[in-house]
């Protein structure tokens, strides 16, 4: 059975909504739709209570984005398919370790900082070698985040050497 998938041009014959990808992206669309609904069942809070939007608003956003992104891959899949790759390459094993390094340094010390430290990190091991770029993106993508989430969505950040500045 395997010999039969291995062959060239085995995949090919197939709609392009059976191929491994497009089902990926399926699954994934169905999952967003149905949380999507469920945002919907979510308590309205009162006015009085409310700091900036409604808790359902950024979850509602977010999915939509998730949606749009699927369909993004799914339309890109379909003009120019992908090759497969055997080995994922290092970089995203990097992105992993680093990822938890964010969870961990954001935890313990500081959302910033951790957010620092991540934007830095994927800069550089996905092919940016220019030290004043790396440093620009490591203090830049902190501030529009901390601008979006702090004053467009009025949501507080969690204590932290960085942020016990900004709040004190």
């Amino acid at each position: 059975m395997s010999n039969v998938r291995n062959k060239k041009g085995a995949g090919k014959s197939l709609p392009f909504f059976f191929r491994e990808s497009s089902i990926v992206s399926f699954v994934i669309i169905f999952v967003s739709s149905l949380l999507l609904y469920f945002t919907f069942t979510f308590d309205i809070v009162p006015p009085i209570l409310n700091r900036g939007i409604q808790p359902a608003t950024f979850p509602k956003a977010l999915l939509v984005f998730i949606i749009f992104l699927t369909l993004i891959i799914i339309f890109l899949s379909i003009k120019s398919p992908w090759k497969k790759e055997k080995k994922l390459p290092f970089q995203f094993y990097i992105t992993l370790t680093s990822l938890i390094v964010f969870i961990l340094v954001s935890k313990f010390f500081d959302f910033f900082l951790g957010i620092s430290l991540l934007a830095a990190i994927v800069a550089y091991y996905w092919g940016e070698r220019r030290l004043t770029y790396i440093i620009l993106v490591s203090i830049i993508f902190p501030i529009i985040v901390f601008i979006f989430f702090e004053t467009i969505l009025g949501l507080r950040f969690p204590a932290g050497v960085i942020t016990n500045l900004y709040y004190n």
